[in-house]
């Protein structure tokens, strides 16, 4: 395809408030942000680059960052910003990390360890914020929780033979077996094949190091054996065909591994059926009345079960300037309150309503939601502590997906939303983030992303983002999940420095602040499957946070 790249131009900005208001409603005037001819980064990114693309410049670096390095180095000299809590809904923090420790947020109303509720809010000593899961890790998804609640009801029937106040919950079932016997053969098949390949690998691997006197080795290094007998000639042929996958074969090994473990892990938990993951928090999850349950251990049993929540905190707000790891979006006016409800497997309806309605009423003005589901049995609780957050001037940021899928198909639609349908929303304060990669140009949509012209806000980095995870460690992980705490963070930056203007005006400004471009892209990886930029969100705009603040500062 031919990637005709554009430069950036920016209208002057204007504003006009409201006569009588201390803020204005709504945003009167916007920058209009439009990329025209922007020369094609064709070098490849530094390794420093690599680890902070996400904080580059467009204009300057042609990159498609969110001028985060800018915003600090240009607008931020000088202001103070006031403390802004926000909510990390996720599968728990390692609240020790050396780059987390000192930007955690601490209930102020409660005395640690004393076995008391002393802030009368239902929780006991929940001093950094709640484990709704308890000690629990593995969990099934939706679908299979949906036909163990319903097998011994609806098994073997037909619609016709379902009284009609069952028909809809019948049709949900049948669904979602049918769904849930053809992931079961996928997972099967999948586990079989990287068993295979794994066995393969490390058979040849073994007797190729033997050879050669070492394990890491290149393509060109197989080609030296001499004189081979016909079983090693096989060995170099298998393992010239997996140097195609990867530069090293120890690490293609280890990849295999992890194949291995994702099927098996989706077998013996996300897809197993009788399952009973949820005994050990003691509760009823279909009982919205029942919420005696959880403990103050954010990070969860064990540390490494909080990689996830880790990373996604770690990218909003990871202590700036103290020359360890990464630096987050935010600064230390940021403060994570940490609230554990997604576990390896689909959050439950309930947990994710009480975590929402748990960090608006401790203090949270952002709540980011790196997580979803294609099936929920109540999210209407969902929907009410979404309604509940918009009351309450909170801003939730939600992650897209990562199936590459258009939203705006009603077949498609993923859980937490705000859509009443494709066209209305039941809160102004919720926004779905889209990712981006670092390539600007047809390949910058990542191909994982989920999209949508009515469904998708906007879209921010989230193609190997390099942040905190657990014990110390950083890596480069990538997802939806990556993009919505990056816009998480710019929105918590705002909420710091602009406290005067409302959750929705802040959603207002990200969106309307960010750059645009009518450049054909790539869409859900596949090359045939190309549309504009700007048709595949509601603003059809990349998050940026030196506009934001530029446009903020009119607007305040």
């Amino acid at each position: 395809m031919n990637n005709t790249l554009k430069t950036i131009t920016l209208s002057a900005f204007t504003a006009i408030l409201l006569v009588g208001c201390d803020t204005p409603a709504t945003l009167l005037s916007v920058p209009e942000a439009n990329v025209d001819s922007n020369p094609l980064k064709v070098s490849k990114l530094t390794e420093a680059q690599e680890k902070s693309w996400s904080y580059t410049d467009l204009l300057n670096d042609t990159i498609p960052g969110m001028s985060v390095d800018k915003t600090y180095k240009e607008l931020l000299p000088g202001k103070k910003g006031t403390s802004v809590i926000v909510a990390v809904i996720d599968s728990g923090i390692d609240i020790n990390h050396e780059d987390l420790k000192n930007v955690i947020w601490t209930n102020p109303k409660e005395i640690a360890n004393n076995g008391k509720d002393d802030d009368n809010n239902g929780y006991i000593d929940d001093i950094h914020g709640w484990n709704f899961l308890g000690d629990t890790e593995e969990e099934q998804l939706e679908l299979a929780r949906i036909v163990d609640r319903y097998n011994a009801k609806y098994n073997g029937k037909t619609l016709s033979q379902i009284p009609a106040a069952e028909k809809e919950v019948f049709q949900l079932y049948q669904k979602a077996k049918t769904e849930l016997e053809e992931k079961i053969g996928e997972a099967t098949q999948g586990k079989q094949r990287y068993t295979q390949i794994l066995q393969g690998l490390n058979s040849s691997h073994a007797a190729v190091s033997k050879i050669l006197g070492k394990e890491d080795y290149t393509s060109a290094d197989l080609q030296k054996i001499e004189n081979p007998n016909e079983e090693m000639k096989n060995h170099i042929g298998f393992l010239s065909q997996m140097f195609q996958y990867s530069e090293s074969i120890p690490d293609f090994i280890e990849n295999i591994e992890g194949g291995v473990e994702f099927f098996t892990g989706q077998l013996e938990a996300n897809y197993k059926l009788n399952a009973s993951f949820r005994d050990i928090v003691g509760d009823n999850p279909y009982n919205f009345d029942d919420r005696n349950y959880g403990n103050n251990n954010v990070i969860g049993p064990d540390p490494k079960g909080a990689r996830h929540g880790t990373h996604v905190g770690g990218i909003i707000a990871a202590q700036r300037g103290n020359g360890i790891g990464m630096d987050g979006v935010a600064n230390s006016n940021i403060k994570l309150m940490v609230l554990r409800a997604v576990p390896d497997g689909d959050e439950y309806d309930k947990d994710i309503a009480l975590a929402i309605r748990y960090a608006v009423d401790n203090g949270a003005k952002v709540i980011n939601t790196s997580f979803g589901k294609y099936y929920a049995q109540n999210p209407e609780w969902v929907y009410d502590a979404i309604q509940y957050a918009a009351k309450k001037d909170v801003l939730i940021v939600n992650a897209a997906g990562n199936e590459g899928l258009n939203l705006d198909d009603p077949t498609n639609r993923v859980y937490p939303n705000d859509q009443l349908d494709n066209i209305s929303e039941m809160s102004d304060t919720f926004m779905t983030i889209g990712a981006l990669a670092p390539k600007y140009g047809g390949e910058m949509v990542a191909n994982f992303s989920n999209y949508g012209k009515s469904n998708v806000d906007v879209f921010a980095p989230g193609v190997r983002i390099y942040s905190t995870t657990p014990e110390n460690t950083y890596e480069f992980l990538q997802g939806t999940s990556m993009a919505s705490p990056n816009t998480a963070g710019v929105a918590a930056m705002l909420r710091s420095y602009y406290p005067k203007l409302k959750a929705k005006q802040i959603k207002e400004i990200i969106i309307k602040s960010g750059l645009t471009t009518t450049t054909s892209v790539i869409v859900s990886g596949d090359a045939e499957k190309q549309a504009k930029f700007n048709d595949l969100s509601k603003s059809g705009k990349m998050v940026n946070m030196y506009n934001a603040f530029k446009l903020a500062e009119l607007n305040n």
